[in-house]
């Protein structure tokens, strides 16, 4: 029997299987006890539900993503494609991409055993110093709504779930635990919910995952109003609600609030403190029930419910995810600068120096629990390498990121040794890095919290250069270091008082000593870490990291090497990114700044080299102070696995940089709305409908590239613009020498300015492939809501009525052709 989509389905045969897969959930519901029904409710350990034998029920397992599935171990030892980020993924503008990007990662999935995807991450970037935007897709919540959408429906055509997260306004980091995000009913409505409302009604999702913070003075977890009232009521979500991690804090209030899962396990608020509960008449029995019916769907929708056809039946055809990977990165690059057209490069171009420490050593994803561990990695030194003649490329440093401590990895061949009180070996796993990062049961084959006393990072270390290398720490507890015998550090890491719960994964690194090292030669390396019990945690948890720092190089000397290759050039390629310490999921940034004196060896190289291209490695907006200075400005977000690859393929002409900023980049100082930090607890959201481009323009204030900005290695011509009733057609032509694909965007505005509403907004857009001279049309269907707002008042839809411009172009900045619409009233929904 062939794949099945929900979203391809008639009405017909969807009813008869829905019908089917309840009835089914029913008669497996009517054998539960209460004490197994609590049971169901609180996870197994991390990742896994319990099973239940009496009614068929095998364990329903859960992995982090978004651009890729972990699995149920965070190890190497089973490798994970890695997908450029989210916010690549958005600069696509591409829902089919989306889709495909979704069907990619559900055959992952499958292939790890793992029946439900926690992605996508749908907040806003309300502020752009959210350091986790890399993982979420847009400032726009049209935009974003399409994106997840599509990657929605692209996983669970694969028979995967997903749980779209983080229902409601997880829009920053700092205080994510405890905030109280202050929202007006009409922002809340408009922004922050719209994009799970149109995933709702899109894609239908199996899943949606509740949030840390309060919205409005109530924890998510417990939030009656915005998941029963609107989520299950309004929008008619017959998924199932899974907590954040730890988020769920209340027996009753959680249940009350239309939670249905507590994660993880064994520990919750659920199982038995939820038997005990209804025992006691606290907890309503009618609750738990409901709550259970939601969770035996989804273990029927992904076929771990005997006696439920699940909904799909056989594997998609295979995906190719290397190559869609690559794809996906080139379509996501966005051109921003050409100065005198001097992208794309020609493979015979001559000599090109590439010059940044994130060249040869490239960050491709962002950090914390979206992490990955992909079987290999194209740098972009890997990819222009590969790509160009032999002695066409040259590389220098240049400056590094960061002076600071990193998991060690380059070089390094490592593993992680338990042993018991007595030392006796338990098991063993592989690492990928220094990192060790095991929770609940992600222990190597043999090993148990219980019996495991201490866990030894051991291997040996082969330098890429020569000279005084630095070795440290990250971590909780004590530790022994060795470096070639030597003993660096014997002592004990204690946490500061208030420090966030997760220190350990993302605290800093501290240095323990230096060891003078040669080029070539290795080394034995090992980090002893002794286990201390904490009866009071959640679930067991072992974190720490042994770190690692090449030797220190004086910056002026770095730079200076770099200006030489810079100079002895045809073309400077330059490298900058940021770091696991400034885009990370755990603490916002504080500035928009490139890390170290990137930005200095920018500056360097483009006095040296008129020919400069500098390509930007970061998840979310940068500062750019050079941006005029230099002939051209690619921003390659964080690219993947084959982000090496896809960047030879953009720079040398194979193909064309697709993407468009999902996201306004501009400097901090002229950023209307900053604030990521609460004030006794509380952040308030007074900006209201007014984030992102809205904001900008409200202001008045130019950012450095405009939301939609992007070219191309073509020129578009904007012909015509015709709207009848509220379908656009725009025309337009490839008026360039190449094939080139164009992101046609419709902005309404109203004739008449509102100071309560943005000047314009994004109502729609279309993607369109033309040759040199073809004339192509893009249609659009403007939407309903795209002429709505949210009255507090009737707390309900309004219909705004009256005159708007429909504005078509190539970003919010750059509007080529207008036309008026004018719209007669229409009754209320």
């Amino acid at each position: 029997m062939a794949a099945r989509k929900p979203t391809e389905a008639t009405d017909t045969e969807t009813t008869d299987a829905d019908r089917a897969r309840e009835a089914a959930v029913e008669a497996a519901l009517g054998k539960l006890g209460p004490d197994a029904k609590a049971r169901l409710l609180g996870g197994r350990d991390m990742w896994s539900l319990h099973a239940l034998p009496e009614i068929g029920l095998k364990p329903l397992v859960m992995s982090d993503g978004p651009i890729g599935v972990r699995g149920t171990r965070w190890t190497a030892d089973d490798p994970s494609i890695a997908l450029p980020s989210p916010t690549a993924l958005a600069a696509t503008w591409d829902q089919d991409l989306a889709r495909r990007a979704g069907a990619l990662l559900a055959q992952e999935a499958r292939r790890k055993g793992v029946h439900v995807l926690l992605a996508p991450t749908v907040n806003l970037h309300r502020t752009p110093l959210g350091g986790r935007h890399f993982e979420a897709y847009s400032e726009d919540p049209y935009l974003t709504g399409v994106i997840g959408t599509g990657y929605v429906q692209g996983v669970q055509s694969g028979g995967v779930g997903t749980t779209v997260k983080h229902f409601v306004a997880n829009d920053a980091e700092t205080e994510r635990f405890t905030v109280d995000n202050r929202i007006g009913a009409r922002a809340l409505r408009e922004l922050y919910l719209a994009p799970f409302e149109a995933i709702v009604a899109g894609a239908h999702p199996w899943g949606i995952m509740t949030a840390y913070n309060q919205v409005n003075g109530v924890t998510m977890t417990e939030h009656r109003y915005l998941v029963n009232e609107v989520l299950r009521g309004e929008w008619g979500f017959d998924g199932c609600n899974v907590s954040d991690w730890m988020a769920a804090r209340s027996t009753t209030g959680a249940l009350e609030g239309g939670l249905d899962v507590a994660m993880p396990g064994p520990r919750t608020v659920y199982g038995e403190p939820l038997a005990a509960s209804v025992r006691a008449g606290e907890a309503e029995e009618g609750a738990v029930d409901e709550a259970v019916r939601n969770v035996l769907r989804l273990a029927a929708r992904v076929g771990v419910l005997e006696g439920a056809e699940p909904v799909v039946t056989e594997a998609p055809a295979e995906i190719d995810g290397a190559a869609l990977a690559r794809e996906i990165a080139r379509r996501s690059f966005v051109l921003v600068r050409n100065d005198n057209q001097t992208l794309p490069l020609s493979r015979s171009a001559g000599r090109i120096a590439l010059i940044g420490a994130a060249a040869r050593d490239a960050r491709v994803l962002g950090g914390g629990s979206a992490t990955v561990f992909p079987a290999r990695v194209v740098s972009p030194l890997d990819g222009l390498a590969a790509a160009l003649p032999e002695g066409a490329l040259t590389y220098a440093v240049g400056a590094d990121p960061s002076d600071e401590l990193a998991p060690a990895d380059k070089g390094f061949e490592l593993c992680a040794r338990c042993r018991d009180v007595k030392g006796t070996v338990l098991g063993e796993g592989g690492l990928p890095s220094g990192q060790v990062q095991w929770i609940g049961d992600d222990l190597p084959e043999g090993v148990t919290h219980e019996a495991m006393a201490s866990v030894e990072v051991v291997g040996t270390f082969t330098p890429r250069e020569s000279g005084e290398h630095s070795f440290g720490t990250r971590g909780l507890g004590g530790f022994t270091l060795t470096v070639g015998g030597r003993v660096l550090f014997d002592g004990v890491q204690r946490a500061d008082a208030g420090a966030d719960p997760f220190e350990a994964f993302f605290g800093s690194p501290v240095e323990r000593g230096t060891v003078a090292l040669t080029e070539g030669e290795p080394v034995e390396v090992s980090l002893l870490h002794r286990l201390e019990r904490k009866a009071a945690a959640p679930l067991p948890g072992v974190l720490f990291s042994l770190v690692h720092l090449g030797p220190r190089r004086a910056d002026d000397e770095l730079m200076s090497e770099a200006v030489e290759a810079a100079r002895d050039a045809d073309t400077a390629v330059v490298v900058v990114a940021t770091t696991e310490r400034v885009e990370s999921e755990g603490f916002d940034r504080r500035d928009l700044r490139l890390p170290g004196r990137q930005d200095d060896l920018v500056r360097a190289v483009a006095a040296a080299n008129p020919r400069t291209v500098v390509v930007v490695n970061s998840g979310a907006p940068v500062e750019l102070p050079w941006r005029d200075d230099v002939a051209a400005v690619l921003l390659g977000w964080f690219p993947g696995q084959e982000g090496g690859a896809a960047l030879a393929d953009v720079l040398l002409g194979a193909e064309e940089p697709g993407g468009r900023l999902p996201t306004t980049w501009g400097d901090l100082a002229a950023a209307p709305v900053t604030e990521v930090t609460p004030s006794n607890a509380e952040l308030a959201y007074r900006e209201g409908v007014f984030i992102g481009y809205r904001a900008w323009e409200r202001v008045g204030a130019t950012p450095s590239y405009a939301f939609g900005h992007g070219l191309g290695y073509t020129d578009w011509t904007y012909e015509s613009l015709t709207v009848e009733g509220t379908t656009a057609t725009v025309r337009v032509r490839n008026s360039g020498c190449r094939t080139g694909r164009e992101v046609v965007q419709l902005y309404l505005a109203p004739t008449e300015p509102d100071p309560a509403r943005p000047a314009r907004w994004l109502a729609g857009f279309a993607t369109v492939e033309a040759a040199p001279d073809e004339s192509v049309r893009a249609t659009v269907e403007l939407p309903r809501r795209a002429f709505e707002i949210w009255d507090e008042v009737s707390n309900s839809w309004a219909y705004q009525a009256g005159s708007y411009e429909v504005q078509a172009g190539r970003s919010v900045a750059d509007l080529r052709l207008t036309r008026v619409l004018r719209t007669a009233p229409q009754g209320a929904r």
